[in-house]
């Protein structure tokens, strides 16, 4: 089945053809013994959202999360979408070649066998989970999550599938941002909004701190056999500490910030490290110094990084509803990638108000044509004299199934002067406040010439 490719009128896409590039770079293969076939430029394309997660497994599968509430698990470039979610999904990971987990802002993990039978609601936390880790050898999930608890979930074979036991939770107190297990699965590393990194031992629930920063940790990365842990704060912060002591091995910090994400492929010795400047920074752990530093995207965020399976590509996610996979070797022959470049983003004189009303406030989530989108929020197409609720096939949070309001001047006017939370407490849709009358106003007289029903 050809790649479902959704066209969005406000997102530019960036298109490059690595040709002539790859003739000055043919030196580098030798340099790097990485396979020919794998030096290839590839983007996977059909999420309608942010890419907030990629992970990979042994055969080189893909899946990915977005912020348009889906789960993508890609056959080459063709995606399977995992749909469950009533919120972003800010990781994922595969378990096996069977079994995908995946956790988001609606505060749930959720596990999708690929049989196609439904998805498994494995645990639900009070906050937004923000992170994943696996341990095979005590087949064991843990969730990272901003209620200040670490979720655990134990699994078992049943037949063909996987079950669950039950989860159990560790609480640190301040929100819980990575976690990582150790190889045999009896201590888990957690990372804190707090800037503190702890222990657990599982047996008996005891924790110690390991590590204190002055700002929070955003992102782990373990490797106990070799003695280390990378960490990347939100102040920019890339430090290695002893995986016993938290004594400092290396410090890459530089004036980038904060650090949004990491990858690690062990038989290579290659640590990439995004952060909110778009950089990839790519680390050798066997010497620990900067191997490359390359500008993944034009504009905005690294928040995604995953490595194939024999690190010769590294895959990337940010602003752009694309994931893009470059080879590692050259990618210092690269111009940056992720275009971030959607139309809110786009000079202000360069449109009306109106229209640049419902850039700022409205475009990520909100498509302006009918028919389905991959977008985490309904079409406006219709909007206007349409009951709140009511877009066939789209997954409505409690508080708008079977709403009475009816969507009009004064609704959306009400809505964007008081604020989702206030408006339609309860539902899926972040705080957006338009505080100035004229301002709404403008959007309204936008939304009533766009939206209008052939």
């Amino acid at each position: 089945m050809p790649v479902l490719i959704y066209v969005v009128a406000f997102l530019t896409r960036a298109v490059h053809d690595v040709r002539p590039r790859l003739l000055v770079a043919v030196a580098a293969l030798a340099a790097f013994c990485l396979p020919v076939a794998a030096q290839e430029f590839t983007t996977l394309k059909g999420h309608g959202g942010p890419i907030m997660g990629i992970a990979t497994s042994e055969v080189d599968q893909v899946a990915t999360a977005s912020f348009d509430n889906s789960v993508g698990r890609w056959e080459n470039d063709t995606p399977v979408w995992l749909e469950g979610h009533t919120a972003a999904v800010n990781a994922v990971l595969f378990l096996d070649e069977r079994h995908v987990v995946s956790a988001g802002d609606d505060n749930s993990v959720r596990l999708w066998p690929s049989d196609g039978a439904a998805p498994v609601l494995l645990g639900q936390h009070t906050a937004k989970v923000v992170s994943l880790d696996y341990n095979a050898a005590t087949q064991t999930i843990a969730s990272a999550s901003w209620d200040g608890t670490i979720g655990l979930f134990r699994l078992a074979p049943d037949g063909n599938r996987l079950r669950e036991s039950g989860m159990t939770q560790l609480r640190h107190g301040a929100g819980v941002n990575a976690v990582a297990f150790s190889q045999d699965g009896t201590r888990i590393y957690a990372a804190s909004t707090d800037g503190s990194i702890h222990v657990w031992t599982l047996e008996d629930g005891n924790k110690r701190p390991l590590a204190r920063h002055g700002f929070g940790v955003n992102e782990l990365t373990l490797n106990e056999g070799a003695g280390w842990l990378a960490y990347g704060a939100v102040d920019g912060g890339t430090r290695v500490i002893d995986v016993d002591t938290g004594a400092q091995i290396a410090d890459f910090t530089l004036e980038r910030r904060p650090v949004l994400a990491m990858a690690y492929h062990a038989d290579t010795h290659q640590l990439a490290v995004g952060d909110g400047h778009g950089f990839i920074m790519m680390l050798d752990t066997a010497e620990w110094r900067i191997a490359r530093d390359f500008r993944a995207t034009r504009r905005g965020p690294v928040w995604a990084l995953a490595f194939s399976r024999n690190g010769s590509i590294i895959h990337a996610g940010g602003l752009d509803d694309v994931v893009y996979s470059w080879p590692v070797a050259l990618l210092d022959k690269f111009e940056p990638g992720i275009s971030g470049a959607r139309s809110f983003l786009r000079d202000a004189q360069t449109m009306p108000n109106g229209e640049r009303q419902f850039m700022r406030k409205c475009s990520i989530c909100h498509a302006l044509e009918p028919g389905p989108s991959r977008k985490a929020g309904p079409t406006l197409h219709g909007v206007f004299g349409r009951k709140a609720g009511t877009v066939d096939g789209y997954r409505y949070s409690d508080i708008l199934d079977g709403s009475d309001i009816i969507w009009d001047e004064t609704t959306i006017d009400a809505l964007f002067d008081q604020g989702p939370d206030h408006f339609i407490p309860g539902s899926k849709m972040p705080m957006q406040v338009i505080a100035g009358a004229d301002d709404r106003g403008d959007l309204i007289k936008f939304l009533q010439r766009s939206t209008e029903e052939d």
